[in-house]
């Protein structure tokens, strides 16, 4: 990552967000705000649709996440009386600047500072109004407190919170997943959290390996290696340790039937495609 831009991975999850508002019109993750922080019009998206087309598999995984982790959130919201988000390595997330909750919802962005500046330099370029219950909380993640950086910043230890950490775990390391992990789940009020992860190349299915490994390599020539990788059943266990005592894991098929609101057959291919997104909950009701 260049401190002065958001990382390519970023950027490339905003673009997968904005393409989808273009190609499906936003079915299933509407984000109206995504073509306006890249700078770009539809029109120049539909010209990339060779490309799009061929990333179309990441794109679904990249809308499926955000719609999985903001209508838990609206749940937490609305049934368990959360009034803040964390939003880590929020990079180009645009939930803040399109909350719907209002003033119910405190939102809390943390990113490495100069990214951070970029992107409300961005947003100010782009004419998006930042809301007066967004707090940017600046951190550098190599070498900074979690827990100590958002006390800075104003988080209320007293308010239930909800954390969204996607597109992130991957290219942390195992140690520093579950140091932030266990730092979320020792919020005092309690905590609710939504991330992404993936499991280990063996356990993917051999026909899936080729398309898994020209990623990981892309990935890595741009600087960003994976670098973490976790067995479901291991990954639930390590949570309840911490605290967390609702698990909810999403596959690839599952994924599938909360999008459609309907069951979907499983093939092998799809059970282990690798990708994964995990809600935890400390709070019992």
């Amino acid at each position: 990552m260049l401190e002065s831009e958001p990382s390519r991975t970023a950027f490339a999850a905003a673009s997968y967000r904005a393409a989808h508002q273009v190609f499906e019109q936003g079915r299933f993750f509407k984000d109206p705000v995504a073509l306006k922080i890249l700078g770009v019009d539809p029109k120049t998206i539909r010209q990339d649709q060779e490309f799009h087309e061929a990333r179309r598999g990441i794109r679904f995984f990249v809308v499926a996440r955000a719609n999985i982790a903001e209508s838990a959130l609206k749940t937490a919201v609305d049934e368990r009386e959360v009034g803040q988000l964390v939003v880590l390595g929020a990079g180009l997330d645009t939930f803040a600047y399109r909350n719907p909750f209002g003033e119910r919802l405190r939102v809390f962005e943390v990113d490495h500072p100069a990214t951070q500046a970029w992107k409300r330099r961005r947003l100010s370029e782009a004419g998006v109004t930042v809301p007066g219950n967004v707090t940017y909380a600046p951190m550098d993640f190599e070498r900074d407190n979690l827990s100590e950086r958002l006390s800075l910043a104003g988080l209320a230890p007293n308010v239930r919170t909800f954390f969204t950490w996607l597109g992130v775990v991957p290219y942390m390391t195992s140690q520093a997943v579950a140091l932030t992990l266990s730092q979320i789940a020792a919020h005092p009020a309690g905590a609710e959290v939504a991330f992404d992860y993936t499991e280990a190349r063996e356990n993917i299915d051999p026909a899936l390996r080729p398309q898994y490994e020209e990623r990981a390599a892309r990935v890595a020539a741009a600087g960003e290696p994976f670098l973490s990788y976790f067995a479901p059943a291991e990954l639930h266990d390590q949570l309840r340790e911490f605290g967390f005592r609702r698990i909810k894991d999403f596959d690839i098929p599952s994924m599938l039937a909360h999008l459609l609101g309907q069951a979907t057959p499983s093939t092998a291919a799809s059970r282990q495609a690798g990708g994964h997104v995990l809600l935890a909950s400390t709070i019992l009701r």
